[in-house]
C-alpha cells in the first residue's frame, strides 16, 4: 500500500446544511432531459465512511480518477487527509482500533503452486495515515484478516484469526492471536482446533464460540466455553446435506452463558431470541418485523448489548431500542420528507454521528450531526455529477404468480413521461438469494433516464420474506423462478406500463443466467437479453465451486436448483435462442467464471446466433473499476438502441 497525502480532502464538501424541519412540497416534473451516461457510472466518490472514536476523524473509501483509495480525513482540517492507494489489493474492510489506530482488511488473488488463491491480509494504519504495519506471523496460509474483536478501552489491541499453511495439517485450521497495532507484535489466545474454520469473540474479548464442519459426512459442531481460560466444548452437533446448527449467537452478553440469536419464528421470520448457552434453549422472542426478515443487528460500542435492527419492507429502517438514538431517528424521519436519514457511525460518545442521506432516486450524501445542534452539515456527495439532476420515481408493486403466490417488485419509471406503453426493461438481481427494494440502483436509473420502464421482480428464491418464501426456489432454477419473470412482463402489459412488444430482460450474476435461459426457453416475450457475469452451464459452476474448500456443501446447494441442471443450463441449448444476446464478463471474476460466458458464445457461435460478446480485461464481479462501468453502459446502450429502441 502507498500513501499519498494530497488531493484526498479536496472534493469534500465543507459547506451546506440540513435543518430538521419538515421539507416543502415538490413541484410536478418536467420531462427529464438525458444525462451522461458517464455520470451513472461514477464510482461513489466516498463509501461506507465511519468516525473514529472521538468523533475527530473520518475513514472511508473514496474514489479519485476513477480508482478507489482509503481515506482518512481530519474533520478539523480537511486538507491535511491522506489517501492510501492499495494499488492491486483489494479494500476489503476498515475499523477504527482507538483514537491513533485502525486496521484494514485486503486481499488480492495469488498463484501459490500453480493454483489461484485469493489471499486475505490485515494491516494496521496510524490515524495520520503515515505509519503502515502489516499484521502477520510467518508463515501464513490463504486467509488471515478474521478480525473478531477490537478493544473498546482506548488500548491498541485486535484479535484476529488467521491460517498459518495452505496445506491439510492442524495449522491450516485458523488460530487466533491477540495484536498490538501500534507494534505489529503479537500472542496466540486460542490454538487451532481440527475442521473450527469460524471463531466469535465476546465483548470482553473473550474467544467464546467456534464452528466446526466437516464436508465428508456434512457434519457440524459449536463449541463452546464460558470462562476465559476454560477448555471449549461441543454444545450443539447437527449432521447430513441441508442441516445446520440452530443457535448462532449474534451477540453474546455480559452474563456468562447468555446471548442472543436470530432464528426462524414458527412461521419462518427471523427473530431475535434470548439464548442460554448451557443449555441451547431459547427464550421468548424479543423483536421481530411481521412479514420480513431481518438484516442485521446494531450493538453498543463494547458490544454487550443490542442497541437497534435493521429489517428491509420497501425499503430499509432501523429500529432502535436505544431511547436516545430512537429519538433522532424520528427526528431524521419527520424532517427528510421522501429522503430517509440512516445513523451509519457514532463518536463513542455519540456527541458526534454520521448520517447518510438518501433514497431510491437520490444517490445521497453523508452528513455530520451534533445533536446538541440539531443540524446537519454537509461532508460529501456520494455522486455530485448526478447532484439536482431529475432522476426517476421508484415505488413497490405486487403481483401474482400464475400459481397465485403474490410477488414484489420494484417498478421504475421515467421522470416525466406517462406510464403507458413505454418500452420496458425486465431486471431480475443476482443471488438469487438476495433481493431488490426502494434503494439507489445506478443500473435502472440508468434505464429509466434513456426513457425505458425497468422491473425487478423478487421472485420466489428471493431474501428478506421468510425462510418458506426462499425455500419456494429449491429445484426452480429456471422453472418456476423463470415463469415469476414472464408473470412479471404480463402484468406490466396488462396495467398498460409496458408495450409488449418492445421488452428486453437485463441481469447480472443469476440475473444474468435468467436472461440468457429466457433467450432460450421464452420465445415471444423478450425482444432482447443481456447477460453480464452470467451462467450458463450449471454443472460447469458445480466442478468450479466443488473444488473450494467444503466443496461438498456447495455442492449440494447447486444440486438443489433444479432436478436436472443440464436441462436447465443455455448452453446446452443455443440453437432454441430466439433473440440477439448482448454477453459481458471480466476476466478475473471470482464468483462466476469467465468460462461459463465464454463457453456460452462458442455455442452460440457455432449455432449460428446473433450475440455480441465483450470481455472485459481484468474486470471483476462486481463492476469495481469506474472504465469498467463506462464500458458496461455503453454497450448496453448501443445494444438496446439497436434491438429494443426507446
Amino acid at each position: 500500500m502507498r500513501v499519498l497525502r494530497a488531493g484526498a480532502g479536496s472534493a469534500l464538501l465543507a459547506l451546506g446544511a440540513i435543518t430538521l424541519s419538515p421539507v416543502a412540497a415538490q413541484t410536478a416534473p418536467a420531462p427529464a432531459p438525458l444525462i451522461p451516461l458517464e455520470a451513472f457510472a461514477t464510482l461513489p466518490f466516498i463509501e461506507a465512511p465511519r468516525l473514529s472514536p472521538d468523533g475527530t476523524r473520518i475513514a472511508a473509501r473514496i474514489a479519485v480518477h476513477g480508482k478507489q483509495r482509503l481515506a482518512i480525513i481530519p474533520l478539523a482540517d480537511k486538507s491535511k487527509a491522506a489517501s492510501i492507494d492499495p494499488a492491486k489489493q483489494d479494500l476489503n474492510d476498515w475499523q477504527w482500533v482507538n483514537d491513533q489506530w485502525l486496521v484494514v482488511r485486503v486481499g488480492k488473488s495469488e498463484s501459490v503452486e500453480g493454483n489461484d488463491f485469493y489471499v486475505t491480509r490485515a494491516i494496521s494504519v496510524s490515524a495520520d495515515g503515515k505509519k503502515l504495519i502489516p499484521l502477520v506471523v510467518d508463515p501464513l496460509g490463504q486467509q488471515a484478516d478474521d478480525i473478531l474483536w477490537t478493544a473498546h478501552d482506548g488500548s491498541p489491541h485486535v484479535l484476529i484469526a488467521m491460517q498459518r499453511s495452505i496445506y491439510a495439517d492442524n495449522d491450516f485450521w485458523p488460530e487466533v492471536r491477540d495484536f498490538d497495532v501500534s507494534t505489529g507484535r503479537s500472542k496466540t489466545v486460542v490454538h487451532s482446533t481440527d475442521t473450527v474454520m469460524s471463531w466469535y469473540a465476546d465483548g470482553a474479548g473473550v474467544v467464546r464460540y467456534g464452528v466446526g464442519y466437516t464436508d465428508q459426512n456434512r457434519s457440524y459442531r459449536a463449541l463452546y466455553r464460558d470462562q476465559p481460560t476454560g477448555s471449549f466444548h461441543v454444545i450443539e452437533r447437527a449432521k447430513g446435506a441441508g442441516n445446520s446448527l440452530d443457535n448462532y449467537p449474534a451477540l453474546f452478553l455480559p452474563d456468562p452463558g447468555k446471548a442472543l440469536a436470530i432464528h426462524d419464528d414458527a412461521d419462518g421470520f427471523s427473530t431475535v431470541y434470548p439464548l442460554d448457552l448451557k443449555t441451547m434453549t431459547r427464550g421468548a422472542p424479543l423483536y421481530a418485523v411481521p412479514g420480513y426478515d431481518l438484516d442485521s443487528l446494531l450493538t453498543s460500542d463494547d458490544r454487550t448489548q443490542m442497541i437497534g435492527a435493521r429489517y428491509t419492507d420497501t425499503y430499509q429502517h432501523t429500529h432502535w431500542t436505544d431511547p436516545v438514538l430512537a429519538a433522532i431517528q424520528a427526528d431524521f424521519d419527520k424532517a427528510l420528507g421522501n429522503r430517509r436519514g440512516e445513523i451509519v457511525s457514532w463518536s463513542s460518545d455519540r456527541s458526534q454521528l454520521l448520517v447518510k442521506v438518501a433514497s431510491a432516486s437520490i444517490p445521497g450524501s453523508y452528513y455530520l450531526y451534533a445533536p446538541k445542534e440539531g443540524v446537519l452539515h454537509l461532508l460529501a456527495q456520494i455522486n455530485g455529477q448526478l447532484a439536482g439532476k431529475q432522476l426517476a420515481p421508484v415505488k413497490t408493486i405486487t403481483y401474482k404468480a400464475r400459481d397465485g403466490l403474490e410477488i414484489h417488485a420494484v417498478l421504475t419509471l421515467p421522470a416525466g413521461r406517462a406510464a403507458k406503453d413505454l418500452p420496458l426493461i425486465l431486471m431480475p438481481h443476482g443471488g438469487p438469494i438476495a433481493r431488490d427494494d426502494e434503494s439507489w440502483d445506478w443500473w435502472a436509473q440508468f434505464l429509466a433516464n434513456r426513457g425505458y420502464a425497468v422491473l425487478q421482480p423478487n421472485y420466489r428464491g428471493s431474501s428478506g420474506y421468510g425462510t418458506k418464501f426462499t425455500d419456494l426456489g429449491k429445484g426452480q432454477w429456471g422453472l418456476a423462478m423463470q415463469d415469476d419473470l414472464t408473470d412479471a412482463v404480463a402484468w406490466a402489459t396488462h396495467e398498460g406500463i409496458a408495450d409488449a412488444k418492445r421488452v428486453c430482460i437485463v441481469g447480472g450474476s443469476y440475473g444474468g443466467y435468467a436472461a440468457l435461459r429466457a433467450a432460450q426457453r421464452d420465445e415471444g416475450i423478450y425482444r432482447c437479453a443481456v447477460s453480464f457475469a452470467g451462467v450458463s452451464d450449471m454443472p460447469g459452476m458445480i466442478r468450479y465451486d466443488g473444488a473450494f474448500l467444503n466443496g461438498g456443501r456447495t455442492k449440494d446447494y447447486f444440486r438443489e436448483r433444479a432436478p436436472d441442471l443440464t436441462a436447465v443450463s443455455p448452453a446446452n441449448f443455443a440453437a432454441e435462442f430466439s433473440i440477439p444476446v448482448l454477453l459481458m464478463h471480466g476476466d478475473d471474476d471470482r464468483t462466476v467464471p469467465v468460462k461459463q460466458s465464454r463457453l456460452m458464445v462458442s455455442r452460440l457461435k457455432a449455432a449460428g446466433k446473433t450475440y455480441r460478446y465483450v470481455e472485459q480485461p481484468g474486470g471483476d464481479h462486481h463492476l469495481s473499476s469506474e472504465a469498467d462501468r463506462v464500458q458496461f453502459l455503453k454497450e448496453l446502450e448501443a445494444f438496446l438502441k439497436q434491438y429494443n429502441p426507446a
